[in-house]
């Protein structure tokens, strides 16, 4: 990993899988990270790794590998919880001193894209929950891919990882991309009368692990 802002290509055996683009100091309302730029190789999409530490082998490290949402991330939207738990992620790494958030691009609405993800709003807004509507639509439930992912954990240096997740599918897609995943920590946030129905669905049809006591 070169820290001076200069481009490095990553591969697997002979083959390019992606460029290192540019890095450069972050602060935040959470403290100081670095923040480093990825593109696959081939792709327009750019994919960033907010780092705080030095990662370079050192197991155990906490992070979130965060699908873009641009409703919850940027636009505050109440009716799913990604922007909390982006937050709460950059927040808990900040206090531990060390961790990344992998923000992945192009992840929107579950990989179905924005539009597609305002259309399956309309349908909520009519009674379907996030899973049927995106089926209504004739697109699949979830098409997210977690392999550019892995390869920034490798590149970063990282030997374990402690995953900031609800979703035990993401656990189980780092695994088979070669990421060690030694412990789940659950990212819990608050219920709201607008996202308490999309939350209970992914639990119930998406096995993700909440906690609605």
């Amino acid at each position: 990993m070169n820290n001076n802002g200069e481009q490095q290509t990553a591969t697997a055996g002979s083959a390019r899988i992606f460029d290192h683009i540019v890095s450069s100091l972050l602060p935040t309302r959470h403290g100081e990270f670095r923040i480093h730029v990825y593109q696959p190789v081939g792709e327009t999409v750019e994919h960033v790794a907010i780092v705080k530490g030095d990662l370079k082998d050192q197991e155990r490290v906490l992070v979130r590998v965060h699908s873009e949402c641009l409703t919850g991330d940027v636009l505050g939207s109440m009716r799913c919880d990604c922007g909390e738990q982006l937050d709460a992620a950059l927040a808990k790494i900040s206090s531990a001193g060390q961790g990344v958030v992998v923000y992945l691009r192009g992840h929107e609405g579950r990989g179905i894209g924005l539009a597609n993800k305002i259309r399956a709003y309309q349908l909520q807004d009519q009674g379907r929950d996030t899973v049927e509507a995106n089926l209504d639509l004739g697109l699949p439930v979830d098409i997210r891919d977690y392999q550019v992912a892995a390869h920034i954990l490798s590149d970063l240096g990282i030997k374990s990882i402690c995953l900031m997740t609800n979703n035990p599918r993401k656990m189980m897609k780092l695994a088979e991309y070669g990421v060690n995943v030694i412990e789940r920590v659950p990212v819990l946030t608050a219920h709201t009368p607008h996202n308490i129905s999309y939350l209970r669905t992914k639990q119930e049809k998406l096995g993700h692990m909440l906690d609605f006591e």
